[in-house]
């Protein structure tokens, strides 16, 4: 496979990885006003899971093999100082995720222990991670 197309499944599969990170807390702040045991609680529980189990994660693990493999096609880029920082900022994305994926699980052992306004900040936090991310990627200002 020639390294535009597996470049083309990588910026695929961080789309998709991205929609998850950015809806999961979205789900996190109404979930966290809802009753627990509530019927809406309990679908907010499902549908966390399903995103996070179904979208999210196997979207971050093809995210992952597809820039391996970029890297392994293209090595040179280690040699770049906006690659590092770039790769500073997928792996603190790959820790909001776990972090996510905690948060999702106490939410589904009726722990919760955030507010909504807390979950909202969090959901901040891909944002920001992903506008690092592009910025070094397509400008690659040093």
């Amino acid at each position: 496979m020639g390294y535009e197309i597996i470049k083309s499944f990588h910026i695929i599969s961080v789309i998709s990885w991205m929609v998850g990170l950015l809806y999961l807390p979205r789900l996190f702040v109404y979930h966290a006003d809802t009753q627990t045991g509530s019927v809406q609680g309990e679908i907010f529980k499902v549908m966390e899971r399903r995103l996070q189990k179904a979208i999210m994660t196997p979207a971050m693990i093809a995210s992952f093999i597809f820039g391996l493999w970029m890297l392994a096609l293209n090595p040179s880029l280690f040699s770049e100082p906006w690659f590092h920082v770039k790769l500073a900022a997928v792996l603190l994305m790959a820790g909001v995720h776990g972090k996510f994926s905690k948060m999702r699980r106490l939410l589904e052992n009726d722990e919760n222990p955030l507010s909504s306004r807390a979950y909202r900040i969090w959901n901040e936090v891909p944002t920001i991670l992903m506008i690092v991310i592009v910025v070094m990627a397509v400008a690659k200002p040093f």
